[in-house]
């Protein structure tokens, strides 16, 4: 949405000259449970159980010439439950007759979420917009995530790049993507529990983070000139000592004005 150039935000986020710049506003939830969701019991030795709902006000600034990309965003929210990802997963599951879960009582507590992020592209490689191949890196910081990664980004379909000098105005896009990256974590707090509220039910202790980790994303995008609609799947290394390798997917649907 062009008018949320005005957005105050948008003062504390670097701002590099000649470039294309767009603004916008999410809303993301996220959340995570340990393997047997059902029982009441802890799970000790698994991930705990936490959710978190962030308003995340972001920019992404393309150097077309370049082929580069910064993104940079700035979230505010809660993690606990007060994000309501009990009240989330747990209707889901009663509409789509699963089990139910019923270890929500042992979640993280609740906490603020700020967090920063910052991310910059780099295409490689374009072959007549149909397949094009982009190095990546980000970084963020804050009570939520802390942590650093690097990255390959590839796409083929019928895609409209961002990089073009001349870009078209496709009116219709459906691609698949390839994303695989490693990370150096320093803070997880959906593992580790929030920074000021210490007294979770269970949380991981630091010194069982796994500092290093690997990630695939992968999936499917369409776009139309006024919306956007995502499906993903991710899979990841251990990410603590006594966890195991993971797998997750989502929906992310946008709007265009």
């Amino acid at each position: 949405m062009p008018s949320l150039e005005t957005n105050p935000v948008n003062h504390l986020f670097l701002k590099p000259k000649d470039v294309t710049t767009k603004y916008g506003l999410a809303i993301e939830h996220i959340g995570f449970t340990p393997n047997d969701y059902v029982s009441e019991a802890i799970q000790v030795g698994d991930r705990p159980f936490s959710s978190a709902i962030m308003l995340k006000s972001f920019t992404m600034a393309t150097d077309r010439s370049r082929k580069t990309k910064l993104s940079q965003a700035l979230s505010l929210g809660l993690i606990g439950p007060g994000a309501f990802g009990k009240e989330m997963q747990v209707g889901i599951h009663e509409a789509t007759g699963n089990d139910i879960p019923r270890g929500w009582d042992n979640q993280i507590k609740n906490d603020v979420v700020l967090n920063y992020r910052i991310d910059y592209e780099k295409q490689l490689y374009n072959y007549n917009d149909v397949f094009t191949f982009q190095a990546q890196s980000s970084l963020q910081l804050g009570t939520l995530f802390t942590n650093a990664s690097v990255g390959f980004h590839s796409t083929v379909g019928i895609i409209n790049s961002t990089f073009s000098s001349s870009p078209n105005t496709k009116g219709f896009q459906l691609y698949a993507y390839a994303h695989p990256m490693v990370s150096v974590v320093g803070y997880d707090a959906t593992l580790q529990g929030g920074l000021i509220t210490t007294d979770s039910p269970y949380s991981i202790a630091s010194g069982d983070v796994e500092r290093f980790t690997a990630q695939f994303n992968y999936g499917l995008v369409l776009k139309t000139k006024s919306l956007y609609f995502e499906y993903t799947r991710s899979a990841i290394t251990r990410e603590f000592e006594t966890g195991s390798s993971a797998k997750w997917g989502g929906i992310r649907i946008g709007f265009t004005f």
